[in-house]
């Protein structure tokens, strides 16, 4: 299928209809993309500019792609996992839209890959990715392409340490802005929308009650943070597993037990990764698990529960509903894993809400405009997103939420200024 001078590649054209009215959906919950559309579609600051964008295919994502569109980008999209595009949103910018889009729910890994290529093949200018598959694919086998790329920007935490280990190496060469590490993205996306969105993915697949279950939450990160409060909510018991001995501390002061993940093993009924890590579960956890253990990831790629040992000590494997494999294990327990051991938020379930993505994509598009104008003068580095940029989102968010407050006055500004006043 071609989308401008570019050919798409997606499940089904026919689902655009929905997609559009999903798409739209979304959009009423993010005032402060909105704003920023409007302003683009009348400035035109991406004008001429391409972008190969590496992003989980869903309505929030899509009116990204129209925002920069408005700016006067040339957008080209592809999955940034798997099992995360929703194929009507997908359908619809393409057919409604007019974004390349190169994403199928379910694709191999071959198709993934080779999607991600074909969004490099149009020589973007900048590049917007979600775990960094795109970043690293242009430094190792398309850096055909790299010459041409002014900078990019990274939305997940997952992204941001690979990057982060790249320039460390010296092998980074164009500048990237770490949406992550907004303050309006991490204490949000990551803490408020990352803990709703997990909890219902999880009931969804499974329409379990989460009341009177331990739950053990692998890491106590923002993710963690905002997970472990959901469930508790819900009345879950909460355990939290952490190497970071701060984080650990904060955990038990916010009231959780906090123990070693071989420890939670023998005693959680479900265990939900979040760390960004490898192997956070692995076989000697597994070894001590009751017997209908849920396991479920909601960290970017599908390797903090070990699945290949999981698969060696099972002596079969069946789909006990459509995103739970049960793993029939020698001694009679069966364990549970959710969505594959991928992103069980988007897998199972529909992403983060609308409105905390409002935030996330609005940081996108401003770091985007960013460097469109200045990336000529940033070396090589993963820099974060400016306060000034972390500032006017959060104050559009709270003009569109109706919330006012207090500006300070000349005199307190001074007296914050200054040192003279004491005691």
């Amino acid at each position: 299928m071609v989308t401008g001078s570019h050919q798409s590649d997606i499940a089904d054209s026919s689902l655009a209809g929905f997609g559009v009215k999903r798409i739209e959906w979304a959009d009423l919950s993010m005032p402060v993309l909105a704003t920023i559309r409007d302003r683009f579609s009348r400035e035109r600051p991406l004008d001429g500019i391409r972008i190969s964008a590496c992003l989980h295919v869903t309505a929030e994502t899509a009116n990204l792609m129209r925002t920069l569109q408005a700016g006067g980008a040339e957008v080209l999209l592809c999955a940034s996992n798997p099992l995360s595009t929703q194929d009507d949103v997908a359908a619809a910018l393409v057919q409604e839209y007019g974004a390349a889009t190169f994403a199928i729910n379910g694709e191999d890994s071959d198709v993934y890959y080779s999607h991600i290529e074909s969004v490099l093949d149009a020589k973007p200018h900048l590049t917007t990715d979600d775990g960094a598959d795109l970043v690293s694919m242009l430094h190792s086998k398309r850096t055909d392409v790299i010459d041409g790329v002014l900078g990019g920007t990274e939305e997940t935490t997952t992204g941001v340490i690979r990057l982060k280990a790249m320039a460390a190496e010296g092998v980074l060469k164009y500048p990237i802005v770490a949406v992550n590490e907004a303050m309006t993205k991490h204490m949000f996306d990551n803490r408020y929308g990352t803990g709703q969105s997990t909890l219902d993915g999880i009931v969804r697949a499974t329409n379990i009650l989460l009341a009177g279950r331990t739950v053990v939450v692998g890491g106590y990160g923002w993710c963690g943070r905002g997970l472990a409060s959901r469930a508790d909510g819900m009345g879950a018991q909460v355990v939290v597993t952490e190497v970071d001995p701060v984080r650990a501390l904060e955990a038990v002061m916010d009231g959780y037990r906090v123990m070693p993940m071989l420890e939670a093993a023998a005693i959680g009924d479900m265990f939900i990764t979040v760390t960004g890590d490898k192997h956070v579960i692995d076989r000697h956890h597994i070894e001590v698990m009751k017997d209908g253990a849920i396991l479920a990831n909601s960290g970017h790629f599908d390797i903090e529960i070990n699945l290949a040992e999981l698969e060696s000590m099972a002596t079969g494997v069946d789909k006990a509903r459509p995103f739970v494999d049960a793993y029939d294990l020698s001694d009679g327990r069966r364990i549970f894993v959710l969505a594959q051991g991928r992103l069980v938020n988007l897998a199972a379930g529909e992403g983060h809400p609308a409105s905390v993505m409002d935030m996330s994509f609005a940081n996108q598009a401003l770091a985007l405009e960013h460097l469109a104008k200045n990336a000529s003068s940033m070396p090589p580095a993963v820099y974060d997103v400016s306060g000034d940029i972390d500032r006017d989102v959060a104050g559009l968010k709270l003009q569109a939420m109706g919330v006012g407050i207090d500006s300070l006055t000349d005199e307190q500004q001074a007296y914050l200024e200054g040192w003279h006043e004491g005691t």
